[in-house]
């Protein structure tokens, strides 16, 4: 093994001298540049100008020319907007489902199903001295009158129909 010299340890102590250097300085290069510089605006050109995303909060931005240079503008989030719908909805869901729980029970005795009954349904006719008499309700006048208008109109039609045909026949033959 040979001996230390003051040459070797001023050798050695100059090298590691200029390797923190590099380190620090290099580290310190980092920190100074300003945002544009190491990256955390990606630029695309668009017709209108530039598009630009900053790449460390996701925000898009469209950056325009105008008289007084340049200017951005954040582009609406959509996603923001469906979060925020997204939470309104699951807070109204709860809500719901504590008014359900909360709601008036059902008392009485439920297994069996409840007789249906027509709304619409017409009264049964009345049943006399052993003979049925069944009513039938006829049509009002106005009923009468539309039927009557619209066989008319029809009618009306058919003739027409007819005598184009008529005259497109006679004319060829």
């Amino acid at each position: 093994m040979r001996p230390v010299t003051s040459s070797t340890t001023s050798w050695l102590a100059a090298a590691a001298f200029a390797a923190a250097m590099a380190v620090s300085g290099g580290l310190e290069a980092a920190q100074s540049a300003p945002d544009s510089e190491n990256g955390r605006y990606s630029m695309t050109p668009i017709p209108e100008g530039v598009l630009r995303l900053d790449t460390r909060t996701g925000t898009v931005s469209t950056c325009t020319k105008n008289g007084a240079g340049w200017a951005c503008y954040a582009v609406p989030d959509e996603r923001t907007a469906l979060d925020a719908e997204i939470g309104r909805l699951q807070a109204e869901v709860e809500k719901l489902k504590g008014q359900l729980a909360a709601g008036p029970t059902v008392s009485g005795k439920i297994d069996e199903a409840l007789p249906k009954s027509d709304p619409l349904k017409k009264a049964e006719p009345k049943v006399g001295d052993g003979e049925r008499k069944i009513e039938i309700p006829l049509p009002s006048d106005q009923d009468v009158d539309r039927v009557m208008s619209f066989l008319e109109k029809a009618w009306r039609r058919l003739i027409d129909m007819a005598n184009r045909v008529q005259k497109d026949v006679s004319g060829k033959i």
